[in-house]
């Protein structure tokens, strides 16, 4: 990959974080104003007044400014789980794993190191980058005369612990948005919960008869927000074992191959 590759590459990793935050807002917020608090939701066409009986979507605008937030929490999750599912996607290449190491293995038996290499780049991602290098150090070590065996072993390990490393942030990339999304989503509805239940004591403390709208908005505000809340860390939660499960087969796989490799080649050099 070229250094233009790679900077283009660092700069739209930097700028996704926030512009996959704005975007969700800005949507969260039409959904909220134009789809939650249409007229036709309410009596009388007014969303001050009370949601038509039955009518869901005006009970959730009733929730409160609270809402809009969550609504953004849980479109970011979206964002950030689709990003996620194409990035595993791609980073698995494009033959089953399990096939293509099978496929090396049988090329490094016999001597079939360039083919290999061919192979790798035909398969692209993770696993095939990390093998590509140490295939690619196979063969100049191969045919090094001054190096020792072990030292030669050893060469071929850095090989591979370097390619893996570079490897790794790419799977594990965006990972900790979806652990935080997971923790602050509740978080987030529980402060919107209390809130509606102030408002809800708060009609109840009016001298006089209780204020029906006011004490209805605020248990409104106080259910819609909790259920927000949970339900983005539900979902945050299940997409990150998801992704977590995922990423530890790959990694996994890696490893083992990485180390079927050194094997190979320990064996090849062998005196």
């Amino acid at each position: 990959m070229s250094k233009k590759t790679k900077s283009s590459s660092g700069v739209w990793q930097s700028l996704f974080a926030p512009l996959a935050i704005i975007l969700a807002f800005i949507v969260a917020y039409l959904i909220f104003t134009r789809v939650l608090g249409n007229p036709v939701n309410f009596e009388g066409g007014n969303p001050k007044g009370h949601p038509l009986q039955g009518n869901l979507l005006g009970l959730m605008y009733k929730g409160g400014v609270i809402v809009p937030i969550l609504i953004t929490i849980v479109i970011t999750l979206l964002i950030y789980t689709v990003e996620r599912w194409i990035t595993l996607t791609r980073v698995k290449g494009k033959q089953r794993l399990n096939a293509f190491v099978s496929n090396i293995q049988e090329m490094l038996a016999q001597d079939r190191i360039e083919d290999a290499i061919v192979a790798c780049d035909k398969q692209k991602g993770s696993l095939a980058n990390v093998l590509k290098a140490g295939l690619s150090r196979y063969r100049a070590l191969e045919n090094d005369k001054e190096l020792e065996r072990d030292q030669k072993i050893t060469s071929m390990k850095q090989a591979i612990e370097e390619a893996t490393a570079l490897e790794l942030p790419s799977l594990s990339r965006n990972m900790v948005m979806l652990s935080t999304i997971a923790s602050i989503s509740v978080l987030i509805g529980l402060i919107g919960t209390v809130i509606g239940m102030i408002r809800a004591f708060a009609a109840l403390a009016q001298s006089g008869a209780p204020d029906a709208l006011a004490l209805s908005t605020g248990i409104s505000e106080a259910l819609v927000n909790t259920a927000f809340g949970i339900t983005g860390s539900t979902l945050a939660i299940i997409f990150f074992n998801v992704f977590s499960s995922r990423i530890d087969g790959y990694v996994s796989k890696i490893d083992e191959a990485g180390f079927s490799l050194t094997q190979t080649f320990a064996a090849s050099i062998r005196k």
